[in-house]
């Protein structure tokens, strides 16, 4: 492991999920929580501003839902690296964020240990879709045919 930790914000409009991620991510040592945001129009003024590592976003927000806080961050920073958040298990969520430029998607119902290995997959270049959607999808895919 390297000595720079992974710089996070987290943005939701419950602060109590907000200090729950806050308390489980800060337990690892590679990630540092620098900044928590209950809206998308302070997520784009905090991503500019602080130029985080990993923005975790959920997605169901006002004014500004995750969507199109996701959208702007990634028009103004290209390399911005989001990972979008949601109580909603529907792959079209997943789909959506990642076509405004996401690089993740992690349900409410992920383990600590699977946001985890998001964050880390994405801060190295990947992308992750959490295993509850990846079933959805089969499951959607197997019902079709």
């Amino acid at each position: 492991m390297n000595d720079k930790k992974i710089r996070i914000i987290i943005v939701d409009d419950h602060e109590m999920i907000r200090q729950t991620w806050k308390m489980i991510l800060q337990q690892n040592e590679e990630l540092d929580i620098i900044f928590e945001c209950s809206n998308g129009e302070e997520a784009i003024g905090a991503a500019v501003e602080l130029q985080p590592d990993i923005i975790l976003m959920d997605i169901n927000m006002a004014p500004v839902n995750g969507f199109e806080a996701t959208r702007r961050i990634t028009k103004l920073i290209p390399t911005a690296k989001i990972i979008g958040l949601s109580i909603n298990n529907q792959p079209t969520y997943a789909r959506n964020i990642m076509q405004l430029g996401a690089k993740g998607f992690v349900t409410k119902n992920s383990s600590s240990s699977e946001m985890i290995e998001a964050i880390k997959t994405v801060y190295d270049g990947g992308n992750f879709i959490c295993s509850e959607i990846i079933q959805a999808m089969y499951k959607r895919n197997n019902n079709s045919l």
